[in-house]
């Protein structure tokens, strides 16, 4: 794959120090082996001691030097013309840090190999003849930054696509020296360059410098650098890529379909499934505790930072578990994917706790230590009631159904025994309720007792907890157990859970948590599942939410009204 490297440092307004160390340098430079090249035929003679130490120094000084192609060739083959290379191209390519701007106008125009247009190296846009002195002059009283891009190609790269003449480089810069402007945050009319062709034996590059006329204007970001990169590799390679591309999107189309399989296979374990685990019910009643006494917003950034820590412990614990920590690796790479189109480096791994995609699991995770504190009964129906729904209501009542949620309106939900779940729904809507009243409360019992005795395992499965935990009813274990068994019977996950693992409950709705934090954490990966296909992108949707949908907008409802579905 060609490639390009771009450096883009830059000479500070007003400041023409230099350490005594980085002065020290300069003199060693005066007195090396081998910047210019060797003679050839001595040309593949292991490199000097003194040619050793310096690169060593130089290293030392400046690190970011190892990203050099140069440096690349030295490592392979640790040759006089290797080290020469290297330590030319190192030093040329931090004259900004220990020479003066003066001096680095001149060197740049003038260093051996530097292609001439006239009596020195130096050029702009335009044919203008340019006048060295009163360039460096101008550069060296400016009071503003300075940047100094260097371009670096490898030798055959440059030849093949006719970028090894100064010629080609100042048709290409004076092009594209307006974008060059926009990632430095210029105004056209105040950009200012300059540029000199360096035909250096392995890896000819350009030296640019950069300023604005207002010395007040003009920075760059890592983004800046990025793009303007990006532009490069562009106006250089861009036929010859043409033909990559294509073969890489091919391909990546191919890895994305596959990987989008897998993924959505992840989603479906999780958004079914359940999960128990002690660390994350311990770390969750800890939580809890600590909110009772917590003034203030239940949001995550709205908490102190050692509760914040609490929950992103929670998170961190509950992405050990198999089925997320693949989702996530997965998700990672396909995210990398993307990011690899237009970033050289790739941003350090983050744990799942800080990934800022996924920062809702934080606040349902403080929800539902609230609901711990206040004992709020929960539904663990999850899209298994979607499902019922649409086999169990038809088109007409579905938008019924969306709006009694919408309003919280029970009395407008008709019933019939024809349709128990409908009770189910009717109950549901009372017992969401925070504090419901104690008359409402016996209706939803009615309600779940007649759907129970209609065969809706959702209904047993909630008569069945009600009882273990004594809430709204007596407590009573047989009662439970007996509900449990008939919803267990039905294929409830819940159920089963219960009936095996009732006796050694200590907080039955805390081993629940687990499990419905896996759901919503399915969701979230849902709805951040990179490659996204055109228009509002891959989704996974419930049935129920697709005939919702149609059903209103055949009503005359815009899209935007109905984009959130609803929420059981």
């Amino acid at each position: 794959m060609p490639r390009l490297i771009l450096k883009c440092p830059y000479l500070k307004g007003g400041s023409e120090s230099t350490s005594a160390h980085l002065g020290n340098l300069v003199n060693y430079i005066a007195t090396r082996d081998g910047v210019e090249k060797t003679n050839i035929e001595n040309k593949n003679i292991s490199s000097t001691i003194k040619q050793e130490e310096l690169i060593a120094q130089i290293i030392k000084e400046f690190p970011s030097t190892k990203n050099l192609f140069e440096y690349e060739d030295y490592i392979k083959n640790s040759n006089i013309e290797n080290a020469s290379e290297f330590i030319g191209i190192a030093i040329e390519q931090n004259v900004d840090k220990i020479g003066k701007r003066k001096n680095y106008v001149d060197y740049i125009a003038n260093r051996p190999r530097v292609e001439k247009m006239g009596k020195h190296g130096l050029f702009t846009g335009g044919d203008d003849a340019l006048v060295l002195s009163r360039i460096a002059d101008e550069i060296a009283n400016h009071t503003g930054n300075i940047w100094t891009p260097i371009i670096s190609l490898r030798r055959e790269d440059a030849t093949r696509l006719g970028f090894d003449n100064a010629e080609r480089w100042h048709n290409m810069l004076s092009y594209y020296a307006i974008d060059i402007a926009e990632c430095l945050k210029i105004r056209p009319e105040n950009f200012q360059w300059y540029a000199a062709f360096h035909n250096e034996g392995h890896h000819p590059h350009v030296h640019m410098i950069c300023y604005s006329a207002d010395p007040k204007e003009g920075y760059l970001t890592k983004k800046g650098i990025e793009k303007m990169k990006s532009g490069f590799v562009k106006n250089i390679f861009g036929q010859e890529l043409e033909g990559i591309y294509i073969e890489q999107s091919k391909r990546r189309d191919e890895l994305k379909q596959e990987s989008r399989e897998v993924l959505v296979q992840l989603i479906s374990e999780m958004k079914n499934d359940m999960v128990q685990n002690n660390n994350i019910e311990e770390r969750l009643i800890n939580l809890a505790e600590r909110l009772k006494y917590t003034k203030g917003k239940r949001q995550y950034g709205y908490l102190q930072p050692q509760l914040k820590a609490m929950v992103d412990e929670i998170v961190d614990e509950l992405a050990k578990d198999e089925r997320i920590e693949k989702a996530y690796r997965l998700w990672y790479e396909m995210r990398n994917e993307v990011l690899n189109s237009y970033m050289d480096n790739l941003p350090e791994p983050l744990t799942l706790s800080q990934q800022k995609e996924f920062k809702s699991i934080k606040n349902m995770i403080i929800k539902e230590a609230d609901s711990l504190n206040k004992g709020t009964i929960t539904f663990e129906d999850f899209t298994e009631a979607d499902a019922m729904i649409v086999e169990e209501i038809d088109a007409d009542d579905l938008f019924k159904y969306d709006t009694a949620f919408i309003n919280k309106d029970v009395d407008s939900i008709n019933v019939n025994l024809a349709n128990p779940f409908l009770y189910y729904v009717k109950a549901k809507l009372i017992l969401r309720e925070e504090n419901p009243e104690e008359e409402d409360i016996k209706r939803a019992i009615e309600f779940l007792e007649t759907a129970s005795d209609n065969g809706n395992q959702f209904a047993q499965y909630m008569l069945g907890k009600l009882y273990m935990l004594g809430k709204y009813v007596s407590e009573d274990k047989e009662m439970a157990k007996k509900y449990f068994t008939l919803s267990a019977q039905q294929g409830n996950e819940y159920a089963k859970l219960f009936l095996e693992n009732m006796d050694r409950f200590h907080n039955p709705s805390v081993c629940l948590v687990a499990s419905r934090m896996l759901h919503h954490m399915s969701k979230i990966f849902e709805d951040n599942i990179p490659f996204r296909s055109s228009g509002a992108g891959l989704k996974i949707d419930s049935k129920l939410i697709r005939k919702l949908r149609e059903k209103k907008v055949a009503q005359g409802y815009k899209r935007d009204d109905h984009e959130q579905g609803i929420i059981l």
